[in-house]
C-alpha cells in the first residue's frame, strides 16, 4: 500500500502478513480522495476510520494535513501497526483497541467524515444497523459524512440518509449524510 498525497506522496508502506485486512486498493483510495478533497479543507476537519485495520485510510488523511483522526480496530496487531506508522511519521492519530459496535454504543464526538470499512461478508442489515448507530448517536457534524466500503452485492440505496455510491473494481463507497 502506498500513500497517494500530501506530506508522504509515494511513500509505500509494508503491514505485516498475519493482519486480518483486505486494505482499500490504491485505485479506489485515489477515487476517494478526489471526491473528499473538493468537498473539505483537509487541515480544518476531524475523521473517524472505523474497521481501520492497516490504517491505510488514516494514514493517507494525515499525510494530507488532518489534524484529528481516531482510527478504531478491534485487533491488537492492526492497532500496534497503526501506532508504529503514526510515531515514526508524527501522524495525529489516536487509536483505539475496541469492538467497533462496542466502541459506538459509547462514542461521542463531531466528526467531519466517518469512514468505515467492515468485514466485506457484513450483510445488508448490519450496514444498515452501522448507519443507524452512528447516525442515532450523532456522531457526524452538519456537513459532515459517513462512507461504508462495502462489497459491490450490498445495495445500501435504500438507507435513510443515502447520498450516493460509487464503484472501483469490487468496492464500492455509498456515501451518506
Amino acid at each position: 500500500m502506498r500513500i497517494i498525497s500530501g506530506t508522504y506522496k509515494g511513500r509505500r508502506l509494508t503491514a505485516p502478513k498475519n493482519l486480518p485486512v483486505r486494505p482499500t486498493t490504491d485505485f479506489a483510495k485515489e477515487a476517494l480522495f478526489n471526491i473528499l478533497r473538493v468537498r473539505y479543507y483537509f487541515d480544518e476537519i476531524a475523521v473517524l476510520d472505523l474497521y481501520a485495520g492497516t490504517g491505510n485510510i488514516s494514514f493517507e488523511f494525515a499525510s494530507r494535513g488532518v489534524p484529528v483522526i481516531t482510527a478504531v480496530d478491534g485487533h491488537l496487531g492492526c492497532v500496534q501497526y497503526i501506532n508504529k506508522v503514526s510515531e515514526e511519521f508524527e501522524f495525529p492519530i489516536s487509536t483505539v483497541k475496541s469492538d467497533v459496535s462496542k466502541y459506538l454504543e459509547k462514542a461521542s464526538g463531531n466528526y467531519d467524515v466517518i469512514f468505515a470499512d467492515p468485514p466485506y461478508d457484513f450483510t445488508t442489515e448490519a450496514l444498515k444497523d452501522l448507519v443507524e448507530v452512528i447516525m442515532a448517536n450523532s456522531l457526524l457534524n452538519s456537513e459532515g459524512m459517513l462512507i461504508i466500503e462495502h462489497a459491490k452485492q450490498n445495495d445500501l440505496s435504500s438507507l435513510p440518509h443515502f447520498v450516493e455510491a460509487r464503484k472501483y473494481g469490487s468496492s464500492v463507497f455509498s456515501f451518506f449524510n
